[in-house]
């Protein structure tokens, strides 16, 4: 619950009033995540659809692609349209106008910190070591986080001419996110393969959002997350070779697909009622997140609005809602990015009267993108 209730912060941040933020964490952990996770893991009618409906093993996902990937990320995707974008992402002509990271070393770092969370998050959904195809499950996560990181870092040097270091990581995120539904009930290769899919997913999805939706998603939690969780759920569906998972929501124990002790098996193991299962269940769960979440948070905001000030947000919310400085250095360049014209930014601040020095500016072009 923790993670779906942190993944929506990167969609959302730099302009959501602390009282918001807290109220839209207080939803994710009261309503919409134990809903969606009673319905798969507590027993609920999708994870009997199997004895209820013939259909497979019923929704089967082992470590939340779903459960707690999609539900942040399309809850994410929710409070994102109800905001609004950034002061200053769009220019006049609707062109995208990139905010860079302030710290890319930092975001190196804590992707390789979630990469080593995720062997707690996926071998440890296990529920305990003596479950052998715990090994298994460590290799399909690491491999599919480095065909991700991959897939995406050469698809963004194909379509931009530089290969983005940003992107690199979302797309080690996206293989870990699709991933967490199939660990263990796929082999090495198709690990690959599924974090190369979701490597292409979550570039695509930040073009898409950027591009043609126009939502402003500072982080890509929408794509990571919401995108690739999805993806991981259908893949289920998809890639299981039925070597694991017998009797998984009470099915294949005794007898499935004229095998006995059969586990969860996809498509391409001539399990057709099984994608169908897992492809309603991920559709359902985007349809859940992003709904639920818009109409309570809809009403919210025309109460009250979530959004901080126009002049908050260009100061940055630091002091107006915490009262301290996050980064004092980076105090005046934060509005200089924000009000200058798209592409360019003058950076040369006077030193004593810490104003811009318009008489030598500082022009730099900002990066393509940035996650």
């Amino acid at each position: 619950m923790e993670t779906a209730g942190y993944i929506i912060v990167g969609a959302i941040c730099e302009r959501i009033t602390f009282w918001s933020f807290l109220l839209c964490e207080l939803f994710m952990g009261a309503i919409l995540y134990p809903a969606f996770g009673c319905w798969v893991w507590g027993g609920g009618w999708l994870s009997q659809l199997g004895t209820t409906r013939n259909l497979g093993h019923g929704y089967v996902d082992f470590a939340g692609s779903t459960v707690v990937h999609a539900v942040g990320g399309f809850a994410a995707m929710a409070l994102s349209v109800i905001l609004g974008p950034r002061l200053g992402k769009y220019g006049p002509d609707g062109k995208v106008k990139v905010f860079p990271a302030h710290n890319l070393v930092y975001v190196v770092t804590g992707t390789f910190i979630l990469l080593f969370g995720w062997m707690g998050f996926n071998p440890g959904s296990t529920l305990g070591a003596s479950d052998l195809r715990i090994s298994v499950i460590a290799v399909n996560t690491n491999l599919a986080a480095v065909a991700g990181s991959a897939a995406a870092m050469f698809l963004w040097y194909l379509l931009f001419g530089k290969p983005d270091i940003t992107m690199a990581c979302n797309g080690m995120l996206a293989g870990l996110v699709a991933i967490t539904a199939p660990c263990a009930f796929v082999c090495p290769n198709s690990a690959v393969v599924i974090g190369i899919v979701a490597g292409v997913v979550v570039c695509l999805g930040v073009l898409f959002n950027d591009r043609v939706v126009k939502i402003d998603d500072p982080c890509g939690a929408i794509s990571v997350h919401g995108y690739c969780g999805w993806l991981g759920a259908v893949c289920v569906g998809l890639f299981a070779d039925g070597t694991y998972g017998s009797g998984w929501n009470g099915v294949g124990a005794s007898s499935y697909l004229g095998h006995a002790g059969q586990g969860v098996t996809g498509l391409f193991h001539r399990d057709t009622r099984r994608f169908l299962c897992q492809l309603m269940g991920a559709t359902l769960c985007a349809a859940w997140a992003f709904g639920a979440t818009y109409v309570v948070f809809g009403l919210v905001n025309k109460v009250k609005s979530m959004r901080v000030a126009p002049e908050v947000e260009l100061e940055g919310l630091d002091i107006p809602e915490f009262g301290l400085k996050g980064y004092p250095e980076d105090a005046t360049v934060t509005m200089e990015a924000r009000s200058a014209p798209y592409s360019l930014a003058e950076r040369t601040v006077d030193d004593r009267e810490g104003e811009k020095n318009l008489a030598r500016p500082a022009r730099f072009d900002l990066p393509t993108y940035c996650s």
